[in-house]
Protein backbone atom coordinates (compact mmCIF):
# COMPACT_ATOMS: atom_id res chain seq x y z
CA UNK A 1 0.00 0.00 0.00
CA UNK A 2 1.60 3.17 -0.81
CA UNK A 3 1.11 6.32 0.83
CA UNK A 4 1.33 9.74 -1.38
CA UNK A 5 1.92 12.92 -0.24
CA UNK A 6 2.83 16.21 -1.17
CA UNK A 7 5.95 16.83 0.04
CA UNK A 8 7.13 12.56 0.03
CA UNK A 9 5.58 8.99 0.04
CA UNK A 10 6.43 6.11 1.49
CA UNK A 11 5.43 2.12 1.77
CA UNK A 12 3.23 0.18 4.37
CA UNK A 13 3.84 -3.41 4.17
CA UNK A 14 2.09 -5.44 7.22
CA UNK A 15 4.42 -8.27 9.10
CA UNK A 16 2.17 -10.08 9.84
CA UNK A 17 -1.84 -11.08 10.41
CA UNK A 18 -2.03 -9.68 14.14
CA UNK A 19 0.45 -6.76 14.15
CA UNK A 20 3.45 -4.92 12.41
CA UNK A 21 4.02 -3.09 9.43
CA UNK A 22 7.44 -1.76 7.27
CA UNK A 23 7.65 1.59 6.40
CA UNK A 24 9.68 1.99 3.37
CA UNK A 25 11.35 5.65 1.98
CA UNK A 26 11.84 7.54 4.58
CA UNK A 27 15.07 8.85 5.87
CA UNK A 28 14.35 9.78 9.81
CA UNK A 29 17.70 11.59 9.85
CA UNK A 30 15.64 14.21 8.02
CA UNK A 31 12.30 15.91 9.75
CA UNK A 32 8.96 14.82 8.65
CA UNK A 33 6.73 16.91 6.50
CA UNK A 34 3.65 17.94 8.87
CA UNK A 35 1.34 15.33 7.18
CA UNK A 36 4.22 12.70 7.02
CA UNK A 37 4.23 12.98 10.65
CA UNK A 38 0.46 12.32 10.95
CA UNK A 39 0.21 9.43 8.50
CA UNK A 40 3.16 7.83 9.91
CA UNK A 41 1.35 8.31 13.45
CA UNK A 42 -1.94 6.92 12.41
CA UNK A 43 -0.26 3.77 10.80
CA UNK A 44 1.55 3.40 14.19
CA UNK A 45 -1.95 3.26 15.99
CA UNK A 46 -3.32 0.97 13.53
CA UNK A 47 -0.56 -1.75 13.41
CA UNK A 48 0.88 -0.58 16.76
CA UNK A 49 4.58 -2.07 15.76
CA UNK A 50 5.98 -0.13 12.68
CA UNK A 51 9.66 -1.21 11.12
CA UNK A 52 11.78 1.74 9.67
CA UNK A 53 14.00 -0.60 7.49
CA UNK A 54 17.57 1.10 6.29
CA UNK A 55 17.97 3.66 9.12
CA UNK A 56 21.10 4.95 10.57
CA UNK A 57 20.50 7.64 13.13
CA UNK A 58 23.13 8.21 15.69
CA UNK A 59 21.47 9.58 18.96
CA UNK A 60 21.01 12.71 18.86
CA UNK A 61 19.11 12.22 15.66
CA UNK A 62 17.35 9.58 17.00
CA UNK A 63 15.85 11.79 20.08
CA UNK A 64 14.92 14.73 17.19
CA UNK A 65 12.81 11.82 15.49
CA UNK A 66 11.23 10.91 18.47
CA UNK A 67 10.29 14.57 19.85
CA UNK A 68 7.99 14.66 16.52
CA UNK A 69 5.52 12.26 18.10
CA UNK A 70 5.74 13.85 21.94
CA UNK A 71 7.51 14.19 24.75
CA UNK A 72 10.78 12.02 25.87
CA UNK A 73 10.93 10.54 29.48
CA UNK A 74 14.40 9.80 31.29
CA UNK A 75 15.36 6.77 32.08
CA UNK A 76 16.27 4.90 35.66
CA UNK A 77 18.91 2.81 34.59
CA UNK A 78 22.23 5.09 33.78
CA UNK A 79 24.39 4.77 31.01
CA UNK A 80 28.08 4.42 31.46
CA UNK A 81 30.26 6.75 29.03
CA UNK A 82 29.89 10.04 27.38
CA UNK A 83 25.49 9.93 26.11
CA UNK A 84 22.80 11.98 25.50
CA UNK A 85 20.58 11.45 28.59
CA UNK A 86 17.15 11.33 26.62
CA UNK A 87 19.33 7.50 25.28
CA UNK A 88 19.37 4.49 26.66
CA UNK A 89 21.73 2.11 25.19
CA UNK A 90 20.70 -1.69 25.32
CA UNK A 91 23.01 -4.10 25.61
CA UNK A 92 24.57 -7.32 26.53
CA UNK A 93 27.84 -5.84 27.15
CA UNK A 94 29.77 -6.15 30.29
CA UNK A 95 32.00 -2.90 31.58
CA UNK A 96 34.80 -3.97 29.82
CA UNK A 97 32.70 -4.01 26.59
CA UNK A 98 32.56 -7.81 25.66
CA UNK A 99 29.86 -9.77 25.87
CA UNK A 100 28.24 -10.48 29.25
CA UNK A 101 26.22 -13.66 28.26
CA UNK A 102 23.41 -11.77 30.09
CA UNK A 103 20.49 -10.42 27.95
CA UNK A 104 17.91 -8.01 29.81
CA UNK A 105 14.56 -6.98 29.35
CA UNK A 106 13.62 -10.57 28.75
CA UNK A 107 10.55 -10.25 30.70
CA UNK A 108 7.06 -9.76 29.50
CA UNK A 109 6.22 -6.02 30.31
CA UNK A 110 5.50 -2.77 29.22
CA UNK A 111 7.74 -0.32 29.13
CA UNK A 112 7.66 2.87 31.90
CA UNK A 113 4.09 0.97 33.19
CA UNK A 114 5.30 2.03 37.13
CA UNK A 115 5.02 5.90 35.90
CA UNK A 116 2.00 8.40 36.24
CA UNK A 117 2.24 8.65 32.60
CA UNK A 118 3.29 5.41 31.35
CA UNK A 119 5.29 5.36 27.84
CA UNK A 120 3.16 6.06 24.49
CA UNK A 121 5.98 4.48 22.38
CA UNK A 122 9.35 2.73 22.58
CA UNK A 123 11.43 3.62 19.58
CA UNK A 124 14.83 1.06 19.38
CA UNK A 125 17.56 1.40 17.01
CA UNK A 126 19.52 -1.42 16.07
CA UNK A 127 23.51 -0.78 16.02
CA UNK A 128 24.94 -4.25 16.47
CA UNK A 129 23.11 -7.39 16.12
CA UNK A 130 23.93 -11.40 16.33
CA UNK A 131 24.13 -13.51 13.05
CA UNK A 132 20.88 -15.18 14.14
CA UNK A 133 18.59 -14.61 17.25
CA UNK A 134 17.57 -12.15 19.86
CA UNK A 135 14.74 -11.17 18.33
CA UNK A 136 12.04 -8.81 20.06
CA UNK A 137 9.19 -10.31 20.82
CA UNK A 138 5.51 -8.63 20.97
CA UNK A 139 2.47 -9.75 22.72
CA UNK A 140 -0.79 -8.33 21.42
CA UNK A 141 -2.95 -7.15 24.61
CA UNK A 142 -6.06 -5.92 22.50
CA UNK A 143 -6.56 -9.36 21.09
CA UNK A 144 -5.74 -10.96 24.19
CA UNK A 145 -8.05 -9.40 26.32
CA UNK A 146 -10.70 -9.31 22.88
CA UNK A 147 -10.18 -13.35 23.24
CA UNK A 148 -11.22 -13.07 27.21
CA UNK A 149 -14.84 -15.38 28.10
CA UNK A 150 -17.33 -12.65 28.45
CA UNK A 151 -17.55 -13.52 32.64
CA UNK A 152 -13.93 -12.93 32.83
CA UNK A 153 -14.27 -9.63 31.02
CA UNK A 154 -17.09 -8.50 33.35
CA UNK A 155 -14.68 -9.55 36.31
CA UNK A 156 -11.83 -7.54 35.32
CA UNK A 157 -13.87 -4.04 34.45
CA UNK A 158 -12.98 -1.71 37.37
CA UNK A 159 -9.79 -3.67 38.46
CA UNK A 160 -7.40 -1.41 39.37
CA UNK A 161 -3.11 -3.04 39.20
CA UNK A 162 -0.17 -0.94 41.35
CA UNK A 163 3.16 -1.27 39.02
CA UNK A 164 6.30 -1.22 40.96
CA UNK A 165 9.57 -0.84 39.69
CA UNK A 166 11.04 -1.68 43.19
CA UNK A 167 8.85 -5.21 43.38
CA UNK A 168 9.46 -5.75 39.80
CA UNK A 169 13.14 -5.22 40.69
CA UNK A 170 12.85 -7.54 44.00
CA UNK A 171 10.86 -10.45 41.56
CA UNK A 172 13.93 -10.68 39.08
CA UNK A 173 16.66 -11.12 42.02
CA UNK A 174 17.42 -7.36 41.67
CA UNK A 175 17.40 -4.73 43.99
CA UNK A 176 16.00 -0.63 43.33
CA UNK A 177 18.36 1.99 44.64
CA UNK A 178 16.76 4.24 47.19
CA UNK A 179 16.83 7.23 44.39
CA UNK A 180 14.96 4.69 41.93
CA UNK A 181 12.38 4.13 44.60
CA UNK A 182 11.65 7.91 45.25
CA UNK A 183 11.86 8.80 41.13
CA UNK A 184 9.31 5.83 40.66
CA UNK A 185 6.71 5.03 43.39
CA UNK A 186 4.44 2.24 43.13
CA UNK A 187 1.42 3.44 40.79
CA UNK A 188 -2.26 2.51 40.05
CA UNK A 189 -3.54 1.88 36.61
CA UNK A 190 -6.76 0.21 35.21
CA UNK A 191 -6.02 -3.30 34.50
CA UNK A 192 -8.31 -3.03 31.19
CA UNK A 193 -7.47 0.80 29.32
CA UNK A 194 -9.14 2.34 26.50
CA UNK A 195 -7.32 3.47 23.26
CA UNK A 196 -8.30 7.04 22.43
CA UNK A 197 -8.11 6.41 19.02
CA UNK A 198 -10.33 3.47 18.41
CA UNK A 199 -11.91 2.67 21.37
CA UNK A 200 -10.29 -0.58 21.50
CA UNK A 201 -9.63 -2.08 25.17
CA UNK A 202 -6.38 -3.98 25.81
CA UNK A 203 -4.74 -5.49 29.05
CA UNK A 204 -2.37 -3.42 30.39
CA UNK A 205 0.34 -5.19 32.62
CA UNK A 206 3.96 -6.82 32.59
CA UNK A 207 6.71 -7.18 34.85
CA UNK A 208 5.76 -4.39 36.94
CA UNK A 209 2.58 -5.06 37.47
CA UNK A 210 2.41 -6.45 40.92
CA UNK A 211 -1.06 -6.73 42.48
CA UNK A 212 -4.59 -5.65 42.65
CA UNK A 213 -5.04 -2.33 44.41
CA UNK A 214 -7.07 -3.25 47.61
CA UNK A 215 -6.83 -6.99 47.46
CA UNK A 216 -4.06 -9.17 49.36
CA UNK A 217 -0.80 -9.37 47.40
CA UNK A 218 -1.02 -12.88 46.82
CA UNK A 219 -4.18 -12.76 45.12
CA UNK A 220 -3.33 -9.87 42.75
CA UNK A 221 -0.18 -11.77 42.23
CA UNK A 222 -1.69 -15.06 40.81
CA UNK A 223 -4.29 -13.68 38.97
CA UNK A 224 -1.61 -11.01 37.08
CA UNK A 225 0.55 -14.47 36.10
CA UNK A 226 -2.87 -16.26 34.77
CA UNK A 227 -3.97 -13.42 32.67
CA UNK A 228 0.10 -12.91 31.52
CA UNK A 229 0.12 -16.99 30.79
CA UNK A 230 -3.20 -16.07 28.47
CA UNK A 231 -1.86 -13.37 26.64
CA UNK A 232 1.39 -14.25 25.36
CA UNK A 233 0.24 -17.35 23.83
CA UNK A 234 1.88 -18.05 20.42
CA UNK A 235 -1.54 -17.05 18.72
CA UNK A 236 -1.11 -13.20 19.96
CA UNK A 237 2.57 -13.15 19.46
CA UNK A 238 4.83 -11.40 16.93
CA UNK A 239 8.42 -11.96 16.54
CA UNK A 240 10.72 -9.54 15.12
CA UNK A 241 13.37 -10.77 13.28
CA UNK A 242 16.57 -7.78 13.16
CA UNK A 243 17.81 -5.65 10.38
CA UNK A 244 21.06 -4.07 10.87
CA UNK A 245 19.43 -0.68 10.66
CA UNK A 246 16.10 -1.59 11.44
CA UNK A 247 14.45 1.29 13.56
CA UNK A 248 11.32 -0.03 15.73
CA UNK A 249 8.30 2.21 16.86
CA UNK A 250 5.73 0.41 19.20
CA UNK A 251 2.72 1.18 21.07
CA UNK A 252 2.93 0.43 24.99
CA UNK A 253 -0.32 0.86 25.73
CA UNK A 254 -1.19 -2.52 24.22
CA UNK A 255 1.75 -4.57 23.93
CA UNK A 256 3.76 -6.45 25.99
CA UNK A 257 7.82 -7.53 24.60
CA UNK A 258 10.27 -9.00 25.42
CA UNK A 259 14.19 -9.60 23.75
CA UNK A 260 14.57 -13.28 22.78
CA UNK A 261 17.84 -14.77 24.60
CA UNK A 262 18.00 -17.54 22.03
CA UNK A 263 21.69 -16.72 20.49
CA UNK A 264 25.26 -16.83 22.33
CA UNK A 265 24.89 -13.77 24.17
CA UNK A 266 28.61 -14.69 25.67
CA UNK A 267 30.29 -14.32 21.97
CA UNK A 268 28.21 -11.82 19.80
CA UNK A 269 27.40 -8.90 20.78
CA UNK A 270 23.41 -7.42 20.75
CA UNK A 271 23.48 -3.45 21.31
CA UNK A 272 20.21 -1.01 20.49
CA UNK A 273 19.79 2.76 21.40
CA UNK A 274 16.54 3.29 22.81
CA UNK A 275 14.31 6.02 23.30
CA UNK A 276 11.12 6.25 25.00
CA UNK A 277 7.53 8.79 24.27
CA UNK A 278 6.00 10.09 27.40
CA UNK A 279 2.09 8.69 27.11
CA UNK A 280 -1.00 10.21 29.15
CA UNK A 281 -2.45 8.24 32.27
CA UNK A 282 -4.55 5.14 31.33
CA UNK A 283 -7.99 5.26 31.20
Amino acid sequence: MAVSLERQSFLVEPLSPGLGAVIVGLDLRQPLAEATRRAVYDHFARYHVLCFRDQHLDQDQQVAFSEQFGTLEHHIARNRGKINPLVQIVSNLGPDGKPSGKVSSDRWHSDKSFRAQPALATILHAQVMPPDGGETCFANMIAAYEALPAADKAELDGVRVVHSWEISRARAGGQATPEEIADAPPMSHPLVRVLPETGEKALFMGEHAAYFEGLPEEVGRIRLEQLTAHAVEERFVYRHRWTLGDLLMWDNRCLLHRANTNFDAARFPRVLQRTCLRGVAPA
